[in-house]
């Protein structure tokens, strides 16, 4: 597995572009979209039944489908392991930038090819 993780990040700025650069493959986001959709799909049932039990597929499906994209296309250890709420939020950002079509510019400051 391989990292381009520097020794600590210390703030935000610094983490998002470290970030992106762990999800260089388009496959790795692409599975990350479904699984950050899926989250929102979760939400909804859960909202929408009143029942709560639905609120469990949230992490399970984001989770699986980071964890497949790392382990098996990306080949490198999520960055949850090491910054759990700013990857949770990444995970976020990065499906939100994606779904307005502004995420290439990030990528591109990153120093990824889309």
């Amino acid at each position: 597995m391989t990292s381009n993780r520097p020794q600590r990040l210390e703030t935000y700025a610094e983490f998002f572009p470290y970030y992106l650069q762990e999800h260089a493959k388009p496959a790795t986001r692409a599975l990350h979209y479904i699984g950050t959709g899926l989250s929102f799909g979760f939400l909804a049932a859960a909202i929408a039944t009143g029942n709560g039990w639905w609120l469990a597929g949230m992490p399970l499906a984001g989770y699986f489908f980071a964890w497949v994209a790392h382990f098996g296309i990306e080949k490198n250890r999520p960055a949850t392991f090491t910054y759990p709420l700013w990857s949770l939020v990444s995970d976020y950002r990065m499906f939100f930038l994606w779904a307005g079509g502004r995420l290439g510019r990030h990528l591109r400051a990153a120093g990824v090819t889309d």
